[in-house]
């Protein structure tokens, strides 16, 4: 005799079918995308999108770094100073702030705190214009420094860093480290941070990958090409295969190379980042 089907078991059908069509729906255009990148601008146009021709990615990419000058390797180079030195020091500068929230008391400290929080909900099309007319005043725009210091403050970040730490780090232990002899920056650095270090890990790749993506204030700061983080370097190039159809498959192979420096920092954290929220606490 057949077994009738469970609501269990149409339950668990139900969730493998969502699972597959998300699955699909993110892996889809990376697919694409990576296939896209192997063809020369005729196949890219002439051929369907996820079907295969002629590989012809090393000349892809030869022509990727060499146009213009290697204008190209100068954006992934601005790119990765942005993105790594501006997602290290920011996720420093959000850790040591939402600790010292967390732990120190201090006049006004949840009024200020909920002005952090305010930052973190307002959308970051609405600070942008008052991030590019301060720059104008002080004289920042169209400079490395227009776009590398709004990078470095980062509310969502403090306000990870305080849940962390309330979590993580018991003020017992911080309390032996004082009676010990310990100052604050050293019971911060020795103690709390290897505490917190998934953590701390966290932050670093989710602000890496939002530096790294950014877009919308080097296009209002930045008019230098010299400048242009990869993703603007890209649009750029994206706004004359109009006129320029030529243009069409460096954009593709520009777009698929990007991918690459965030796979391998993601490979090189994510043990890491895996690891044990309470790893580092004291036994």
């Amino acid at each position: 005799m057949k077994r009738m089907s469970t609501p269990h078991s149409i339950s668990r059908v139900a969730s493998f079918a969502v699972l597959i069509l998300f699955s699909l729906y993110t892996l889809g255009p990376l697919v694409w995308l990576l296939i896209a990148s192997t063809k020369s601008n005729a196949d890219l146009i002439g051929t369907p999108g996820f079907a295969f021709s002629d590989f012809q990615l090393w000349d892809n990419l030869v022509t990727l770094f060499t146009r213009e000058g290697g204008i190209y390797g100068r954006w992934l180079v601005n790119t990765m100073l942005y993105a790594v030195l501006g997602a290290f020091l920011s996720t420093v500068i959000s850790f040591m702030a939402g600790h010292a929230f967390e732990k120190f008391q201090f006049r006004g400290k949840e009024k200020l705190f909920g002005f952090v929080l305010l930052g973190a909900l307002l959308p970051a099309a609405v600070t942008a214009m008052p991030l590019y007319l301060l720059a104008s005043q002080l004289g920042l725009v169209n400079t490395f420094w227009g776009v590398f210091l709004p990078f470095l403050v980062s509310p969502f970040g403090v306000y990870l860093a305080r849940i962390f730490s309330r979590a993580y780090v018991p003020n017992e232990v911080l309390e032996a480290a004082r009676i010990d002899g310990a100052n604050e920056i050293r019971t911060f650095r020795n103690v709390a941070v290897p505490m917190m270090l998934p953590a701390f890990v966290t932050v670093l790749l989710v602000t890496f990958n939002g530096i790294w993506n950014n877009f919308f204030l080097p296009l209002l700061m930045l008019s230098d090409p010299r400048l242009y983080p990869v993703a603007l370097g890209i649009y750029s190039w994206n706004t004359q295969t109009v006129s320029n159809p030529e243009m069409y498959h460096l954009v593709v192979v520009g777009s698929a190379v990007t991918i690459v420096p965030v796979i391998i920092v993601f490979m090189m954290l994510q043990k890491y980042w895996k690891a044990g929220m309470g790893e580092g606490a004291v036994k």
